[in-house]
C-alpha cells in the first residue's frame, strides 16, 4: 500500500497548489476586490516582508513559486507518512481530514508566524475558508492521490 513519490509529490502537490491558490484568489477577490497578483505577493511577503507588495510581477511570480514549494513540501510529508503508516492509504477520508487539519495548524501557528508576513486581523469567513480548504483541498486531495497511486502501482487495496 505504498504510493509512488512522483504521483503524490508532483501530481498531488501541483493539484493542491493550484486549487488552493485559486481558492485564495477567489476568496480575496470576492471579499475585498484584491487582484490575484496581490494574493501572490502576500505569499512572497512571508520571505520579503512588506517589500513584496512593491515588486510587481516579479514578487507575484516569487509568491507563486513559494506557494508551489510549500504544497510540494506538504505532499512530500504526506508521502513519507504513507510509507511509514500504510493505514493512511487504506483510510483516505479520516486520514486526509486529519492531515488537512494538521497542515492548517502548521501553516497558521508555525509557518506564517515565523515568516516576515504581517498577520491579518481575524476574519471569520477567511478562518472558515482556510480550514475547509486545508481539509478538502490539501488533506483529502493528497489522501486520494496517494490511494490512487498505490492502486495504480499495484501496491494498494482494490
Amino acid at each position: 500500500m505504498r504510493p509512488r513519490a512522483l504521483d503524490v509529490i508532483v501530481f498531488g502537490g501541483a493539484a493542491v497548489a493550484l486549487l488552493d491558490i485559486i481558492n485564495a484568489c477567489a476568496f480575496w477577490y470576492l471579499h475585498a476586490g484584491a487582484p490575484p497578483a496581490r494574493i501572490l505577493q502576500a505569499v512572497a511577503a512571508g520571505l520579503l516582508g512588506k517589500a513584496a507588495f512593491t515588486g510587481g510581477a516579479t514578487t507575484a511570480a516569487l509568491g507563486l513559486g513559494l506557494h508551489f514549494l510549500i504544497a510540494f513540501g506538504m505532499a512530500a510529508v504526506w508521502w513519507l507518512a504513507c510509507r511509514r503508516w500504510p493505514a493512511l492509504v487504506a483510510r483516505p477520508v479520516a486520514a486526509g481530514l486529519a492531515y488537512g487539519a494538521v497542515t492548517w495548524v502548521a501553516m497558521n501557528h508555525v509557518i506564517v508566524p515565523l515568516s516576515r508576513a504581517t498577520p491579518l486581523p481575524f476574519i471569520a469567513a477567511w478562518f472558515v475558508d482556510g480550514i475547509l480548504a486545508h481539509l478538502l483541498l490539501v488533506g483529502l486531495l493528497l489522501a486520494f492521490v496517494a490511494r490512487w497511486s498505490a492502486r495504480r502501482a499495484g501496491r494498494g487495496p482494490a
